[in-house]
């Protein structure tokens, strides 16, 4: 047994136990904070499985942007200061109800894993085969975007309808107002020295992750999931602030990638081809259109969710 396979070993055993603790603590926040180190670790353990792509986006997802929403539902939890013994606790059938209904999934799961075939069917030789006509040098990007182009767009409307979604849990009084609270501004704090700091580079290597995605790991998704984390921390550190929901621009901003998607697949259907799908001569400079709207739409949706409803009128401090 090689060190590989014994550090690889171990990975596992702290996922499955990280797995646990996130499911098992009482505590919200104990139980979000081994969320996001599981999240971080998994990134770890798609980089020693070769998928780097999976990589970043777990990183920035499960670890980044989902950590931190969890992280302020705990901190409102927190603060309504709702004593144990005034929680309703689940009854004793609930409780076995989904136990056997976990472990009925995960029957499932396991069943449906052992009963693949050895080789398990592939359709990878005839995706790299039909790459060169995309321009693409990166499978995950001609996969997503040329060939599961469907799924890739319901995700951006999924997306969407998220940001949606949590907008309308503010009051009516506050509708088109900032989100958040207004963060104090301190020129000497570190945090704002932070992002000073971070910001610049931080951009760049988005912008090179997008243009990268092409050929090598990256793409609109991470490079759109980095610009979302400086923006918060550009406004936690009190350089700026959300901007107002009722500005048009920001809505458009946030729905524009998936304009642009749509926009690109109906072109299919001037040209030979069908819906999605991106004739030879013009499929990269397509494919680049909509990955840069993506990145901005990705970047701005992430940023607002991570914000909340709206709190504050447009002209409030």
């Amino acid at each position: 047994m090689t060190v590989e396979t014994l550090l690889r070993m171990l990975l596992a055993v702290i996922l499955l136990g990280l797995a646990a603790r996130a499911i098992l603590a009482r505590d919200a926040f104990a139980a979000v904070v081994a969320f996001v180190v599981f999240g971080l670790l998994v990134a770890v353990a798609w980089v020693a499985l070769g998928a780097v792509d999976v990589a970043l986006t777990e990183a920035a997802i499960g670890g980044g942007v989902t950590g931190a929403l969890l992280i302020g539902a705990a901190g409102a939890d927190r603060a309504k200061k709702i004593s144990a013994s005034r929680k309703r606790e689940p009854g004793v059938i609930i409780k076995v109800f989904a136990a056997l209904l976990c472990a009925l999934v995960t029957t499932v799961m396991a069943v449906a894993w052992f009963s693949l075939p050895v080789p398990a069917p592939t359709l990878a030789p005839q995706a790299v085969e039909a790459m060169p006509r995309l321009g693409l040098g990166n499978p995950v990007t001609a996969v997503l975007i040329g060939y599961r182009g469907w799924d890739t767009l319901l995700e951006k409307v999924v997306l969407g309808l998220a940001l949606a979604g949590v907008w309308a849990l503010g009051a009516d009084a506050r509708w088109g107002g900032r989100p958040g609270c207004l963060q104090p501004r301190n020129p000497n704090d570190p945090l704002a020295l932070l992002a000073r700091l971070l910001a610049p580079p931080a951009i760049l290597f988005a912008i090179h992750l997008l243009w990268t995605g092409a050929d090598h790991p990256g793409g609109a998704f991470q490079a759109g999931t980095i610009l979302a984390t400086m923006g918060i921390l550009v406004v936690l550190a009190g350089l700026a602030d959300y901007p107002a929901l009722s500005r048009r621009e920001v809505r458009l901003a946030a729905v524009a990638g998936t304009l642009v998607f749509v926009l690109a697949g109906i072109v299919g259907f001037a040209l030979p081809g069908g819906f999605l799908s991106f004739p030879e001569a013009i499929a990269k400079p397509v494919i680049v259109v909509v990955e840069v709207a993506l990145v901005f739409s990705i970047g701005v949706t992430l940023c607002l969710l991570v914000a909340g409803p709206p709190r504050r009128k447009e002209d409030q401090p």
